[in-house]
């Protein structure tokens, strides 16, 4: 008898938040909310780069930020993060942080969303 894949959570996701134009756009490509960060809590990283793929399983153990990056079938990216403390984890469309080719424009911390990641976290694997 076939048992149902079971995903392991590797740490907890905190509070979470999601902008109102990702919920938009999951709804649009059919995915559930709940199938992203099942994703991320279970280490699937996503289309991160390499170096990004193996500091996120060095941050697990170190308590340091989490980084995913989801590419939906509209070819929209979304970019899923859980902070240091695990306190919350974000999930925003990663072509309003960073857009290909053009500076990205600085937002300040605020209690609601930390620093942003530099432009560097836009880098995808090519297949």
């Amino acid at each position: 008898m076939n048992q149902p894949t079971r995903l392991k959570p590797l740490f907890r996701p905190g509070r979470l938040l999601v902008a109102p134009d990702v919920l938009t756009a999951l709804r649009a490509n059919g995915i559930p909310v709940v199938s992203v960060l099942l994703k991320h809590v279970a280490g699937d990283w996503g289309t991160v780069s390499d170096e990004d793929h193996e500091q996120n399983d060095l941050s697990i153990s170190a308590g340091l930020r989490l980084i995913s990056l989801y590419r939906l079938p509209d070819q929209s990216r979304i970019l899923v993060i859980t902070e240091w403390d695990r306190s919350n984890t974000t999930i925003e469309h990663l072509d309003d942080l960073v857009s290909d080719g053009a500076a990205r424009e600085e937002r300040p911390a605020t209690s609601r969303y930390p620093v942003w990641p530099s432009a560097s976290y836009g880098k995808e694997l090519r297949a």
